[in-house]
């Protein structure tokens, strides 16, 4: 569902006189490895940790967006940097298994006996499909929220 441009690292490209660095509109696409938005939402969903990812400018066509933890910065000079919530790059991102969820699908397995150790590696099991299934969501545009107005992006995704 996400577009790969593998191991390539974009980031801001040499201004052409014409351009605007300041604009975010000219921001074509974002970059972000697939590990930084699992990671991104898992550590929201785990424990609401603000983690965003952030677009830093000078803007160009194709920006490289990196996570970072909302308010772990001092002021921004303008433009600021754009912050996306990594839970918008996710089509329908399934629900977080909890340890609880755990216990009670093993706890209702016929077929399984329940030890502490079981349960620790079902929910290690249950973790692990859950970061593949958001690997396989990640959207091919995003809206961005910017101060000229809502603009619309590529998603590239680095492995």
């Amino acid at each position: 569902m996400h577009t790969s441009i593998g191991d390539t690292l974009l980031t801001a490209e040499t201004h052409p006189n014409d351009v605007d660095a300041d604009d975010p509109t000219v921001v074509r696409s974002i970059a972000i490895t697939v590990d930084d938005v699992v990671t991104a939402l898992e550590a929201n969903v785990r424990r609401d940790a603000g983690v965003v990812v952030r677009i830093t400018p000078p803007y160009s066509g194709r920006m490289r967006a990196r996570i970072h933890v909302e308010g772990a910065e001092s002021t921004y000079d303008e433009p600021a940097p754009i912050h996306v919530s990594p839970e918008r790059l996710v089509a329908s991102p399934p629900p977080f298994p909890t340890p609880d969820d755990t216990e009670d699908e093993l706890r209702d397995d016929p077929d399984a006996r329940y030890t502490p150790e079981t349960h620790r590696l079902r929910h290690e099991r249950a973790v692990e499909r859950w970061r593949a299934a958001v690997r396989e969501s990640i959207v091919d545009t995003v809206e961005l929220s910017t101060s000229r107005g809502p603009h619309e992006v590529s998603v590239l995704t680095l492995d």
